[in-house]
């Protein structure tokens, strides 16, 4: 995990960052599994009142690793290694599926989650994003849900976030173009708790200022905060049964060799 994934606990805060800062924090296999692995722990963790969860180098997270679009052209699956093996419709993690697990996880634990945003969030990296309860961002970050891209939907619990923060238009909009949209506009939207010149540290700083509240009172805020959202279990289980249609369609595959190929794709309807 320790590759992917770091965890330094300090005075009741958990600092999370993603450690592939050479590759803008990707998420590949590896991502994946440190994502998971990090939840699964910190659920488990005594002492551990807040959450800070960032990105070591230019980039909160770029999204899915480059290197597995091309995996998903030769061999289908969602591009993750096995992933053409994996029926994405199986429920490994209660209501979510093993990718889904990597942002939901996030709304799971019992703490509240901060999330510090710089450089770019896009497509499963904004998902991401989502999982938290608050997401500080620079004021030049970027977000974007950028699945259509490579002629795909958000399927890792984004759609049933997202649907709590934003107008059902401005969903939408952001879904079917899958433009890239600023820190300004991602406030505007709802997806912007501040914009910070720090994020991180001020994400710790109310991190710490959280950890200094009854413990008991915080977690019994978060439950009440979650029961307020209407049961995610439908939707995420529609995220994936629309994921596992796209998934090595023909429009599908044309959409990601277009774009390895740098050209207009040519769909067919």
């Amino acid at each position: 995990m320790e590759e992917r994934v770091s965890i330094s606990i300090s005075e009741g805060v958990a600092d999370v960052r993603l450690v592939r800062a050479d590759k803008m924090n990707a998420l590949d296999q590896a991502m994946f599994e440190a994502l998971v692995a990090a939840t699964d722990r910190l659920s488990k963790e005594k002492g551990v009142r807040a959450v800070v969860l960032s990105g070591e180098g230019r980039a909160f997270c770029a999204g899915l690793d480059m290197g597995r679009f091309a995996a998903m052209q030769e061999k289908g699956g969602n591009g993750i290694p096995g992933g053409e093996n994996r029926d994405p419709t199986a429920r490994t993690h209660g209501q979510a599926n093993f990718p889904q697990q990597a942002v939901w996880g996030w709304r799971q634990l019992p703490v509240p989650v901060i999330a510090a945003v710089h450089g770019v969030a896009f497509g499963g990296g904004f998902q991401l994003s989502l999982g938290a309860d608050m997401r500080f961002l620079s004021a030049d970050a970027r977000m974007s849900v950028m699945e259509i891209k490579w002629g795909l939907v958000p399927d890792m619990a984004g759609t049933p976030i997202l649907a709590t923060l934003v107008r059902d238009d401005i969903l939408r909009d952001l879904t079917y173009t899958g433009r890239i949209f600023s820190a300004q506009e991602a406030m505007a939207y709802g997806l912007a708790t501040r914009i910070c010149d720090d994020p991180r540290a001020t994400a710790l700083e109310v991190a710490r200022e959280i950890a200094g509240k009854s413990p008991d009172a915080i977690r019994a805020a978060k439950r009440l905060l979650n029961n307020l959202s209407v049961d995610p279990g439908p939707a995420l289980l529609a995220e994936s049964i629309e994921q596992q249609k796209l998934i090595g369609s023909a429009n599908q595959t044309e959409a990601v060799r277009s774009n390895l190929e740098k050209r207009a794709p040519t769909f067919a309807d």
